[in-house]
């Protein structure tokens, strides 16, 4: 059995998480203090400190969190679907419908690339997302939906096209309306791998 200690800094960091994640999907990292964190977890500074580093470190880690749910929720409705270009469009239709969240919008694709810089961000949007582009085309190249080639290379810009139309969602004023118009127009790029 874990240690009792071990076990209340499980809970110390499992908490500091949940409050940062409502507080920054909420008003923003930049609205939000360490001060506002620890208040509202009923923690000390020292526990944020003792568990993060600083305000910055606990975003940081909130966000590989929310990726990692991301690429769980789509591993799911991938593992649902038949055949790879069914899979294809519903991976892409988890990613977009995440977007218009609150959590994902705002930290993953509004505050990250501000708090971590654009290349740590991007870094991580690639550790999460990319794998499981690259598994899909694979996938589909084996099955003979699309045509053989090397698959990283394709799948890097996938995931750009996908960060961009995140990042249209993300921005926009009416989020149901700019995803139906992103997932239209990626649509027609992904029908374009197919072979006919």
């Amino acid at each position: 059995m874990p240690r009792k200690p071990q076990k209340r800094s499980e809970a110390t960091r499992a908490t500091l998480l949940r409050v940062a994640r409502e507080l920054f999907a909420d008003r923003g990292y930049s609205a939000v203090t360490a001060e506002d964190i620890v208040s509202a977890a009923e923690l000390t500074r020292g526990a944020l400190h003792h568990q993060f580093g600083d305000k910055r470190g606990l975003f940081r880690e909130l966000l590989l969190v929310v990726e990692a749910e991301l690429v769980a929720e789509i591993r799911a409705a991938v593992s649902a679907q038949q055949g790879p270009p069914e899979q294809m469009v519903a991976a892409m239709n988890v990613f977009l419908d995440a977007c218009t969240r609150p959590e994902v919008s705002r930290i993953a694709l509004l505050d990250a690339p501000v708090v971590l810089g654009w290349t740590q961000w991007r870094a991580i949007e690639a550790d999460y997302g990319l794998q499981v582009i690259i598994e899909l085309l694979e996938a589909g190249m084996d099955a003979g939906f699309i045509q053989r080639q090397p698959a990283p290379p394709l799948a890097q810009i996938i995931l750009s096209a996908l960060i961009e139309s995140a990042l249209l969602i993300a921005h926009a004023d009416d989020k149901p309306a700019t995803r139906a118009t992103v997932s239209h127009a990626l649509g027609l790029l992904l029908s374009g791998l197919l072979t006919p």
